[in-house]
């Protein structure tokens, strides 16, 4: 039996940078597209302001849609969780008479 070499690279097959998927790339920028452009057309502020805002805006919201929740991207999670709210039933117990 010949032995097979395995390339340091092979789990980072279909992934941007080795590192995040690209519907996960494509749902952060999907995401921070629409912040960027808010804060640069609407807020009535100089360029340093705008550029300060834009960041801590755009980097949590694009970073957290990057790496996704639980080895889901964002929009799978979403609609789990939303279907999982529709789906769920609430438990109530009738009430007790008062004994007398």
């Amino acid at each position: 039996m010949d032995p097979y070499h395995i390339p340091a690279n092979y789990t980072g097959a279909g992934r941007l940078l080795g590192l995040f998927e690209v519907r996960n790339a494509i749902e952060a920028a999907v995401v921070s597209v629409p912040i960027l452009v808010f804060v640069f057309t609407l807020l009535p502020f100089g360029l340093t302001a705008k550029c300060i805002i834009a960041i801590t805006l755009v980097i949590p919201c694009g970073g957290f849609a990057l790496i996704g929740v639980q080895d889901d991207c964002l929009s799978q999670f979403l609609s789990g969780y939303f279907r999982w709210r529709k789906g769920r039933r609430v438990i109530r117990y009738p009430k007790r008479r008062a004994q007398r």
